[in-house]
Order: structure tokens, then sequence, then C-alpha cells
């Protein structure tokens, strides 16, 4: 969500922010509304001030045994008058959030310009690709051996799903551990346990709805399933005044995702890349303006921190304002090689919010000081990491030339002293 008095501040650089983005002006209309909005309040606000002085007039009147018929009256008309009023606010009122809440977060300045993923900026790349004596495997091939049935998964619940077997089962269940384990360990984030079903608003903080509903599943009385653990933890702090002293204030949870690959058509289509429900470990962060950019240091540090005791080349890029979310004004990309493939592909995601997220919660936090002024909480979110994701690149990486993958030496403790995983 935007806050208006910037936009009336500055009309043009609001359009020149969306433009970046690829959009289209918005000023225009959203002013237009809100001095209707203002206007009808300032009726209002009149017609309610006149309400209250003519009935102290009628009071006095009637204390003096003067006649008060006229003022009487005067009273009825405007009764009649202020509820409609009330709702001409209201509706007014619902115009002008619709059209805030349609538009994305404005890009950051640095955040590179360009329409799609090529505009995008690699700026740190870490290890080394590794090498082969045979031809790499891509992830789905090496993972039918070791107990990933797609076809069980199929019949079960159709495309986009797996089943996992044995150890093979076990990897997985071991790196989200791992995962979590380390973000609370180290990254000093607090283990959440969360709720996988979320209301309408919840939905609406975060920035999900009301553009994207289409990417998410909605069960029968109106609840989503989350996307991602951001929806439910970003949102315990909706509509609280959280104290400034309180902040940085730094969440992780481990809980199965629910996406419906809305426009995926065509990508990923076998595999473990791209599914409709996964598992992943995220991490969120609330904080005030001045602590955003740590914030955001220290969360990619963090999912870094995943990948490199994992062993796996990894390289981070900064996304171009075609590329970002929407409620994201900065935003960074992990991307983890991937040696059957030959590609680079994404497994984290980092974004700084800024105060969008805020807003559309109503997520405040009051200055230190006891006349300290209150002001909306900045967000960020990423993966620590997608789980599903991370299997992949470790089945990838990993594999031998006989089918076997060996288990990466951070994992072992999670693995009830196994250490590879066989045909």
């Amino acid at each position: 969500m935007h806050d208006i008095k910037l936009i009336r501040a500055d009309p043009a650089a609001f359009d020149a922010g969306l433009a970046r983005r690829g959009g289209a002006p918005a000023s225009p209309a959203i002013l237009a509304a809100d001095s209707k909005l203002r206007a009808i309040q300032t009726e209002l606000q009149a017609a309610l001030a006149s309400r209250n002085e003519r009935s102290r007039e009628i009071g006095m009147a009637k204390a003096k045994g003067q006649a008060a018929e006229a003022l009487m009256a005067e009273v009825a008309l405007l009764k009649e008058r202020i509820p409609g009023l009330e709702a001409d606010e209201r509706a007014a009122a619902a115009e002008v959030e619709t059209l805030l809440a349609a538009l994305p977060n404005l890009p950051a300045p640095e955040a590179p310009d360009g329409a799609d993923e090529t505009a995008n900026i690699v700026v740190h790349s870490h290890g080394e690709k590794p090498v082969f004596d045979f031809p790499p495997l891509e992830h789905d091939a090496v993972a039918a051996r070791l107990g990933y049935d797609p076809d069980a998964a199929a019949r079960i619940a159709g495309a986009r799903f797996a089943v996992l077997r044995g150890p093979l089962a076990r990897l997985q269940r071991a790196l989200g551990q791992f995962m979590l384990d380390r973000q609370t360990a180290v990254g000093g984030y607090q283990e959440t346990s969360v709720p996988l079903l979320v209301r309408a608003d919840a939905a609406y903080g975060t920035g999900q709805l009301p553009k994207f509903e289409e990417d998410l599943f909605k069960t029968t009385d109106g609840r989503y399933l989350i996307p991602t653990a951001e929806m439910p933890l970003t949102n315990l702090v909706r509509e609280q005044l959280l104290d400034e002293d309180s902040l940085p204030l730094r969440l992780t949870a481990l809980t199965p995702c629910f996406r419906s690959e809305a426009g995926s058509a065509g990508r990923d289509t076998k595999g473990l890349i791209r599914q409709h429900q996964f598992e992943k470990v995220e991490l969120v962060a609330i904080c005030t303006p001045e602590q955003a950019a740590a914030e955001h240091a220290h969360m990619i540090a963090s999912a870094e921190a995943i990948l490199e005791a994992l062993g796996l080349c990894y390289r981070r890029l900064m996304l171009c304002t075609g590329d970002m979310g929407a409620s994201a004004r900065l935003t960074y990309d992990l991307e983890v090689w991937l040696p059957g493939q030959g590609a680079y592909r994404e497994i984290s995601s980092i974004s700084d919010c800024g105060d969008f997220q805020g807003r559309r919660m109503n997520a405040r936090y009051k200055a230190r000081g006891e006349k300290g002024s209150k002001g909306h909480v900045h967000t960020l979110n990423g993966s620590g990491l997608a789980v599903g994701r991370t299997l992949v690149a470790v089945l990838e990486n990993y594999q031998r030339a006989d089918g076997s993958v060996i288990i990466p030496a951070v994992l072992l403790p999670y693995m009830n002293g196994v250490t590879e995983l066989r045909p």
C-alpha cells in the first residue's frame, strides 16, 4: 500500500516509479478519487459540526424557555443527511483503497531498470562448479533410482506433486531440519509454528490479494493455503503497535507451501523444481526503516550460509525492476549451480518490502521515548532455503557414476547413519 500523502506531494515522482516497473501513470485517477473523498469528508465534518452546534443551541434555548422548533427541524434534516454522507465517505474511501491496493511497490533507487530477467545483474559468485568424469544427470533421473515416484504422486494428486520414499525422503527431511537449526542457532531467527491456512485479510496484508489470487489455492470456506510462510509470519504483527526496542524481530518457519503455478504451463513439468506442494524454510524480519538495509544483508548472508555449508556453487543476482515481486522494492535472488542442467537455477529470493506491507497490515512501531513518533514497520522476507530445490541441488552436485549420491557432511547428524543414497 502506498502513502497517499506522498502521491499528493509529488505525483510525477510516483508515476515515474511505476514506469520503472512498466506500469502506466496512476496518480491522476488516485488523486481524483482522493479529491472526491476529501470533499465528502469536508461536507460530512461540516454537517456533524452543525448538528452538534444546533443541538447545543436547542439546549440553551430550552433552558431559557425560548422556542426551539426551527433549530430542532434543522437538526432533524441534518440527521437525515448525515447517514448518506457517511455511506458516500465509505464508498469513496473504498475507491481510493482499491486503486492503491492494485499497484506494486515502487522500486528502490538502486534497483536496476529492466523489463525481465535478462536485465538482472550478477553481483557475487561463490564456489567452484564440480567436475565429473561422466555426463552428470538431471535430478529427476538420479532420483528415479533412489525413491522418487512421480507416477504414484500423479495417481494420488495429479501433475506437479511428488512421492519420495526411504532414505531419499529422509534426506529431504534432513535438509529442512538442518536449515531450521542453522537459522535459529546462528541466524538469530525465532522458530515459529504457524497456520497453513489464512484468511483473506492476511493474504491482502502481504500483497497476494487482490491481484494475485489465481496463484493461490482457496478453500470452500474462503481461506487460502499459504504459498509461503511469509504470509502468516509477517501477519503476526498485523494491527499491532510495537516498541522500537523490540525490533528487529526475526522469525522463521519450516512449512509446506502450496502454489497453483498459474501461468507456468510448460515450464519445469518434470522433476521437483516447480511443484504445487513443497517445503520451505522462510525468513522474515520486521524492523524500523533505519534497520532495513542491515536486516537485508543479514538475511542474504543467512541464506548463503546454507549453500556454503552444503558445499554448493551459487551466485547472487540483483533483480531488475521488471522481475521483482509486486511487494518488493529491492530483491536479490540466489541461484545454485545444477550440473545436470548445466545452468544456475533460483533457490532463494530475498526482498526488502519497505513499509508497503506494514501499511497494508496497519503494523506500526513507536519510537523510543515517552512521546516517540509512530511509523509503519518495514518488512523483509526470503527463503532460507527452498527445501525441494536444495534437494535437487544436492542430487545433481553429489551424484556419482554408479547412480549413488553422497550425503553432504553437515547433513550426516540428521541421517541416522546413512552416508550415501544407493540405487
